[in-house]
């Protein structure tokens, strides 16, 4: 097997447990209210890593080397994509609904390439870019929602007509862009972290139980209701709190597999074949939850331009 292809399989198998988490979501929030949800998902991330970790190293003849450039790499990686990305995420799901927010997701390979680019001079020839294109395009059209481009009105006081003047702060959170282009920026950012550790430091358990502990760390921190969320944990739902625990394996193993794809092929590849959740979230949403997804012609149309540009990337 090829160091390319073990890369694409890798990739495919984060994109598998990806989807995977994002259709178990869609059940778990009808059970436990999404800010205990990533609390939950996020210690699962900690602890089935550390767990795959322990089996790792039983298994190995030595111990691991240590690369303390790497280490925090990780780290950094784990404070943006774990902790900011997700954050940035979540409040554009809440704010505007998942179609705005996977626009804007959509968008992070882009970012990815760029800074791959400038701080790893990693090129990509112009067959690849094309197919890249070609695929964000494709996503696109899969994720678009008509209404994308309404604006939002503000909230009137109670008892009156008039709207209320929001704050600095307030705007900021209500400006799509801003939560959007964030939470791609942030993916992004930790991306090119894990793709540098990793070439370094060809340890991707390791490396996202470290991004796993400094995002979970980091939520603990500067949560204004922690509080409050470990109190409720005897009151929620056990069904709710095993839902959440699945979504926490399936986003740490989708972590590790993409950390392990971007030793072999380009990170900006590595991200974009992970972010093609729609392809398959779509088909079983409509399957799964058959009131609540619609396959449209701009769907279809935009799952054809995504996988013409896939294979265009594979097969340049």
């Amino acid at each position: 097997m090829s160091d390319t292809f073990l890369g694409y399989l890798l990739s495919v198998a984060a994109l598998v447990f990806f989807t995977t988490s994002t259709l178990v979501t869609k059940v778990a929030s009808d059970h436990i209210s999404l800010s205990l949800g990533f609390l939950i998902a996020t210690f699962t991330n900690v602890v089935f890593s550390a767990g795959a970790l322990a089996v790792q190293l039983a298994m190995r003849s030595g111990g691991v080397e240590w690369n303390a450039q790497a280490f925090w790499l990780f780290a950094a990686a784990g404070a943006f994509a774990t902790y900011l990305g997700r954050w940035f995420f979540y409040e554009s799901v809440v704010r505007f609904g998942p179609a705005k927010a996977s626009i804007f997701q959509v968008s992070s390979p882009l970012f990815t390439a760029l800074m791959a680019w400038v701080l790893l001079d990693e090129r990509l020839t112009p067959l690849v870019a094309l197919g890249m294109a070609m695929t964000i395009a494709g996503l696109m059209l899969v994720s678009y929602k008509p209404g994308f481009f309404s604006r939002r009105k503000s909230a009137p006081v109670q008892g009156s007509s008039m709207p209320v003047k929001a704050t600095v702060h307030e705007r900021l959170l209500q400006s799509v862009l801003l939560l959007g282009l964030g939470s791609s920026l942030a993916y992004a950012i930790g991306n090119v972290l894990r793709g540098s550790a990793v070439r370094i430091w060809n340890e991707p358990i390791l490396g996202a139980w470290v991004g796993a502990v400094c995002g979970l760390a980091l939520h603990l921190a500067f949560s204004s209701d922690k509080r409050q969320l470990f109190s409720r944990f005897r009151v929620e739902s056990r069904s709710g709190i095993c839902l959440y625990a699945l979504i926490g394996v399936c986003t740490i193993s989708a972590q590790i597999c993409t950390i392990g794809s971007m030793r072999y092929i380009p990170l900006s590849v590595a991200t974009l074949v992970t972010l093609c959740t729609p392809l398959l979230v779509f088909p079983f949403s409509h399957w799964l939850f058959k009131q609540q997804e619609e396959i449209t012609s701009p769907v279809l149309a935009g799952s054809a331009l995504t996988l013409l540009g896939i294979f265009i990337i594979v097969l340049r």
